[in-house]
């Protein structure tokens, strides 16, 4: 039996990562702000999106090398909550510059990267090619 080898998890713990985590929280808390206008905090359903959205950001097998979610190659959400986080996005994405300017700018600058290949893909390239032998007549 041949066992697959999966990537290695990559840690999340930088700078990087808390700061992806606070944007997409600030997102989501504008859109639920001016769409749902809760007493305070989120509403139920903003915040069972935002405890997704950070669930899938601990699991994410970037790391702290995570692109931003227009660029990564990956796509990590159920599509009836990818849908909801795109709306979301959408409204929030230019009123973040606003409300918070500098999580929006980081957000930007990132959004400018290549993002980093596919986990998974690095481990199905072969590190160095071999070449053939050299048949004996060909060494003569």
């Amino acid at each position: 039996m041949t066992s697959v080898q999966m990537p290695e998890r990559k840690q999340i713990t930088g700078q990087r990562f808390r700061r992806e985590r606070k944007t997409i929280g600030a997102m989501i808390a504008i859109f639920c702000r001016d769409h749902h206008a809760p007493a305070r905090g989120l509403c139920p359903e903003c915040s069972a999106l935002f405890a997704y959205a950070e669930q899938r950001l601990d699991n994410c097998p970037f790391g702290d090398d995570k692109p931003t979610c227009a660029k990564c190659p990956i796509h990590c959400y159920k599509p009836a909550t990818r849908e909801q986080i795109r709306d979301v996005m959408r409204y929030a994405g230019p009123r973040i510059l606003f409300r918070r300017p500098v999580l929006a700018i980081f957000h930007l600058l990132e959004g400018r990267k290549e993002p980093p290949e596919h986990p998974r893909r690095k481990l199905a390239k072969p590190a160095d090619p071999v070449e053939p032998a050299q048949s004996h007549s060909e060494r003569l």
